[in-house]
């Protein structure tokens, strides 16, 4: 069940009609938590239901390892049993393959392991609480919250990464579906929709045409299709994060933006903090700052951007394609600080400059995390390396100019323009604006874009990226 789908949309009218069913009758929050959890394995199971009880069981290791914490098997168990879920279910193959490859050997006979959907994301999510309640961040909670926090099912399959301390106080509280939380809740929502069927999935036609034969393209084909796919991510996972922060608040939950305006970046570091924003706060929290972040001297601190980025590579698939993606980024990372600290003396500052300098960066920037897409997109390097060899010897071939490709840059242009104006010197946040659905304005804006998702929708079968995730 997706966000996108008929099923989805009768399967949350029916999930708020049974909550504003208990508010009327004053049901108690507990009872209510326990239906929405009941929802989310519904939700979850309706894809496959076996995968229901992997979910159970990261919320079972995490109760259990937290509330036994004083005994060292139960720390180290709680950090442990989840990887190794995840490692088994998601990097069997993929190591199995490797090791098989690199010695001749032939993979008759291997097991072939079904990747259940969401698994990075909601073992991510049980070692949030684990490893907050290990270092006195967190309390523990009792299993019925401790479940629904990794269940939740606005943000269960694709995030975005909802840190344990961010969500478990609201579920102290007798959260409530009100008219104003609804108002915004189903605007971010349509605006996440048209994002996903009308723009990212349209883009897919052109991209995988374009990927899946690259050596029949000319170059400008191939460097369209690379920046297309740079669109078509954004659209899509930025469309899905929008769905789920939607879905939640018009529950009464509150996630934070995943998305603020990655294309407009001036340099690497920055990316990072306005792209997969729950994803690299995550990896900077849990993995970068343990390893010693930049405490331990420079050269330390490159390898430890090096690690995490390659780390969080590998956490996006079982591919080297995707640890290479993940290296690239450590390497520019690692000169970005290298060259901010010499000039400014501060290896996290991001450079002002003048406007044109600004402009400057920003556009390199965005073709140096183009080009990184290339490794994130191909199948293999053979792929990868074909654009790049085509696009870098301006290869003949095949012209196919995609009219939702130039459609796809105007939407990003005049988003990112409406974003810029409506800050007005103050920070830039890449969110919509919330309209009031009681004024004629408001319900016509509202209206345009459903009209526009019911005209222009893709109707193919096409799931969200961050699905295999």
């Amino acid at each position: 069940m997706i966000f996108s789908s008929v099923q989805f949309l009768l399967f949350f009218i029916v999930v708020v009609a049974v909550v504003l069913s208990m508010q009327k009758f004053g049901t108690r929050k507990e009872i209510k938590q326990a239906f929405l959890l009941a929802a989310s394995y519904f939700f979850y199971g309706y894809w496959d239901w076996r995968f229901c009880f992997l979910m159970l069981a990261m919320a079972v290791i995490a109760h259990v390892s937290t509330k036994r914490r004083e005994q060292k098997f139960f720390r180290v168990a709680g950090i442990v049993f989840p990887l190794a879920i995840l490692g088994v279910f998601k990097y069997f193959d993929f190591f199995v393959g490797s090791f098989c490859a690199a010695f001749g050997l032939a993979r008759s006979g291997m097991i072939e392991i079904i990747l259940p959907v969401g698994i990075s994301f909601f073992t991510f999510q049980s070692m949030s609480y684990t490893i907050d309640v290990f270092k006195g961040r967190q309390e523990t909670v009792d299993f019925l919250k401790l479940a629904l926090y990794i269940a939740f099912f606005p943000q269960l399959v694709a995030g975005p990464i909802v840190k344990a301390r961010d969500f478990l106080p609201q579920l102290d509280e007798d959260r409530k579906i009100r008219l104003c939380n609804v108002e915004k809740g189903i605007q971010i929502f349509v605006f996440g929709l048209f994002k996903k069927v009308v723009l990212a999935d349209r883009l897919s036609v052109f991209v995988d045409e374009v990927f899946r034969s690259p050596d029949a393209f000319d170059a400008p084909t191939l460097i369209l299709a690379v920046v297309s796919y740079s669109f078509q991510i954004y659209f899509d996972f930025s469309g899905y994060s929008d769905m789920a922060i939607g879905s939640a608040k018009i529950l009464g939950y509150d996630f934070q933006a995943n998305f603020n305006l990655p294309y407009i970046s001036r340099n690497l570091t920055e990316f990072w903090k306005r792209w997969h924003i729950s994803l690299s706060s995550w990896l900077g929290q849990y993995l970068y700052i343990p390893l010693g972040g930049n405490r331990k001297g420079k050269m330390r601190t490159y390898i430890n951007l090096m690690l995490t980025m390659a780390l969080g590579g590998l956490w996006h698939g079982a591919n080297w394609t995707f640890v290479i993606w993940g290296v690239l980024h450590g390497l520019g990372l690692c000169i970005h600080k290298f060259f901010a600290g010499r000039v400014q003396g501060s290896p996290d500052s991001i450079p002002k400059g003048n406007a044109l300098a600004g402009f400057i960066s920003v556009i390199a920037t965005y073709i140096f995390v183009c080009f990184a897409w290339i490794f994130f997109r191909a199948s293999d390097f053979g792929t990868a390396f074909t654009i790049i060899s085509g696009i870098f010897t301006w290869q003949g071939g095949v012209s196919h100019m995609f009219m939702w490709s130039f459609v796809a840059a105007c939407v990003v242009a005049t988003g990112t323009l409406a974003a810029l104006v409506r800050a007005d010197g103050r920070e830039i946040t890449g969110y919509y604006p919330i309209f009031s659905l009681n004024t004629v304005r408001g319900l016509f804006v509202l209206l345009l874009i459903v009209g526009l998702i019911c005209g222009l929708a893709y109707l193919g079968d096409n799931p969200f990226i961050y699905f295999q995730f």
